[in-house]
C-alpha cells in the first residue's frame, strides 16, 4: 500500500486522474479528512473540496498510474 499527496485543481485534472485510475486492476482510494472516495469515481472526486490537498492510497502498482500521481504530486 502506497500513499501520496496530490492536488487536483481543475475538472480536466480530475478526469485525467480518474481515467488513469480506472485502468488499474487494484483498489485506489482518495480521501480528505474523514471522507473516503473510490478514486475511479468521477462524480465522487468532483464532490470533494478540490481546493485542499488530497491523499491517495493505492493497493497495488502500475507504472502508468505512478506517472499520473507524480504529475499531480504536492512537493
Amino acid at each position: 500500500m502506497n500513499e501520496h499527496q496530490i492536488m487536483l485543481n481543475a475538472t480536466e485534472d480530475v478526469q485525467e486522474f480518474v481515467n488513469a485510475a480506472s485502468k488499474c486492476d487494484f483498489d485506489i482510494d482518495i480521501f480528505y479528512n474523514r471522507i473516503i472516495i473510490d478514486a475511479k469515481s468521477l462524480l465522487g472526486i468532483l464532490s470533494m473540496d478540490l481546493t485542499k490537498q488530497l491523499t491517495v492510497r493505492c493497493y497495488g502498482e502500475n507504472p502508468n498510474f505512478n506517472k499520473v500521481i507524480k504529475k499531480f504530486a504536492v512537493a
